[in-house]
């Protein structure tokens, strides 16, 4: 349906509000004194919406004011119009997350699906069975043109920068450690910075560049590792590793992830590591949808949770090692 906005050039809300609290009240007075106006004033409104109806509205009787067959008809169309209007207006919208059927659509690196989305969506399955969550592949260098051009709700990364329309919040600071297959290679006592940079590392990257942060750090020493291979997935690591003797340092929690079902060893990374950030982040239209705003909770608690945030150690499989 839509509207004329010809038909609404004479007409005040503010009248229609008050023919209400005449009709309510039956007394200009009374309705002056809720409507915090002289009585005067209320006087002039029911004159003007007499006018505007071409009706008496309310006649005066021995019994007090009585209203028309006209103005019973007005207040039984427009009292749930305006209460309509002020719904929409003044109340923030209720989400039932029980009741709930949406379709969310989130991009992230594939490593923080295999990392935080099993929590995510256990707790969704419990508390919402009707949303469903649609994942995307997305990387720090095409985040924000992604989530720009609303090809996604919600979107989890390091974030490269934040324009003015785009919302965030901060989930986790994290660093690497170094990961190998455990009948591949064994470092009795920990992993050594000779070690490390003694044998081929598979490296992540979304540029297909064969140098990271880590490569920088070991420059400033002196040093340098070999990085045999890239891919820009993550998930291709275990079973690469399963296959060859080799190392790949990846985010922490990642990788204690992966010592307790992928038969991985992690280690801390024998040098200072580079810290990073994780955010979700939004467009600002979607700011006060109550439904991203409940699964913005949901992510940010299960990425608070010991297990995503790689608290959870599996014996013989998280080695100390020197940090």
């Amino acid at each position: 349906m839509t509207i004329s906005e010809r038909d609404f050039r004479g007409v005040d809300l503010n009248l229609l509000v008050a023919f209400l609290v005449l009709m309510r009240e039956r007394s200009v007075s009374r309705a002056a004194e809720q409507l915090y106006l002289g009585q005067p004033a209320m006087s002039g409104a029911l004159a003007r919406l007499r006018s505007l109806f071409d009706d008496e509205l309310l006649v005066r009787t021995a019994a007090g004011m009585e209203p028309t067959p006209r103005a019973l008809r007005l207040e039984a169309e427009l009292l749930p119009a305006l209460q309509g209007v002020q719904a929409a207006l003044f109340q923030s919208e209720r989400f039932d997350p029980a009741r709930a059927e949406r379709t969310f659509t989130l991009a992230m690196p594939d490593w923080v699906e295999v990392w935080l989305m099993p929590g995510v969506f256990a707790e969704l399955r419990r508390q919402a069975p009707g949303m469903r969550i649609a994942v995307k592949a997305t990387d720090p260098f095409q985040a924000a043109a992604m989530l720009e051009r609303h090809e996604m709700e919600l979107g989890i990364a390091t974030l490269r920068a934040e324009p003015g329309w785009m919302r965030s919040q901060p989930l986790a600071k994290m660093g690497f450690s170094c990961v190998h297959h455990a009948a591949r290679l064994r470092f009795e006592g920990g992993l050594s910075l000779s070690d490390y940079i003694a044998h081929p590392h598979l490296l992540v990257t979304y540029r297909g560049v064969f140098q990271s942060g880590i490569d920088q750090l070991l420059a400033e020493q002196g040093l340098q590792r070999r990085v045999q291979y890239t891919t820009q997935q993550f998930s291709a690591l275990p079973s690469l590793l399963r296959e060859v003797e080799a190392l790949a340092s990846v985010p922490s929690a990642l990788a204690h992830h992966w010592a307790d079902c992928q038969n991985l060893h992690a280690h801390p990374l024998p040098l200072p590591p580079p810290e990073f950030e994780l955010s979700m982040f939004w467009h600002a239209v979607k700011d006060r949808d109550p439904a991203l705003q409940w699964l913005r909770g949901l992510v940010a608690e299960a990425a608070r949770q010991p297990a995503r945030a790689g608290g959870k150690k599996a014996p013989g499989h998280i080695d100390a090692g020197p940090a």
